[in-house]
């Protein structure tokens, strides 16, 4: 048994799913299939639905209506929040097997978009730290230099969200991240603390290295979403021209 909801009810609800999905890194696909999932739920009987990574472009009209209805919503941050992600396509999923009601779902969207990320930064800074550290005995570097990259990795994350704070955009914070990243792993080295330079800037870039993005890029060029997979591959070459370059400046600049 479809829910019956004005049109108006059901663009927020299907336009907050999608604008949390791809707030937190969601593929352009899962975006659409949420969308249809929970319009279909609420007896829409025509659905169109545009997405990309910046914008979600919503038109539906139900039984016995002759005019469709258009509503759009702009994307204004992105961030990756997997956690975030799966609690919303497990909404979409029980909604549509009516294990909980659309008034359900609208409030639990509603409190998720309150929220922050579900990890403290604290605890963010300590597994990009953690990360860093086994990424550098991973790439063969020494024991010598755990402790050195778990310092430097800890470090250029908590610049980065720091940072944050205070650039809107993304590029110059992961650009001063780096910086301070090849600072520390040069200083490491020098007062004899570390052994090998590259091995720690190595381990201790890799939490800012786009992984979600290059794999969404590819996954949305291979399901036809040629402009999605085209600006989320556009977005990953910045993030990683901002890693290169603050490497870069430090070792020129040294």
């Amino acid at each position: 048994m479809k829910h019956a909801h004005s049109i108006s009810e059901m663009m927020e609800i299907c336009l907050l799913a999608g604008k949390l999905l791809l707030e937190s890194g969601a593929e352009t696909y899962r975006v659409e299939d949420t969308i249809a999932r929970l319009a279909s739920s609420g007896g829409i009987e025509s659905i169109e639905v545009f997405v990309a990574p910046t914008v979600i472009i919503l038109s539906m009209r139900k039984p016995g209506q002759a005019e469709d209805y258009t509503k759009l919503v702009r994307i204004t941050k992105r961030s990756t929040d997997l956690h975030r992600v799966t609690l919303v396509n497990d909404l979409s999923r029980k909604v549509s097997r009516e294990f909980c009601t659309l008034e359900e779902v609208k409030e639990k969207l509603k409190q998720m978009e309150r929220d922050s990320s579900p990890y403290p930064p604290g605890m963010r800074i300590t597994a990009a730290a953690l990360v860093s550290g086994c990424f550098t005995l991973m790439f063969q570097g020494s024991w010598k230099d755990f402790l050195p990259a778990f310092i430097d990795g800890g470090l250029g994350y908590f610049l980065f969200l720091f940072s944050k704070r205070f650039v809107s955009v993304r590029f110059f914070s992961e650009l001063l991240a780096s910086c301070l990243i090849g600072v520390v792993a040069k200083l490491a080295v020098l007062f004899g603390l570390g052994k090998e330079v590259d091995r720690i800037i190595i381990g201790s870039v890799m939490p800012f290295v786009p992984g979600v993005l290059i794999t969404d890029a590819v996954s949305d060029l291979m399901k036809g979403h040629l402009s999605s997979g085209m600006l989320r591959g556009a977005e990953a070459f910045l993030t990683a021209f901002a890693i290169g370059t603050g490497i870069a400046v430090v070792i020129a600049v040294w």
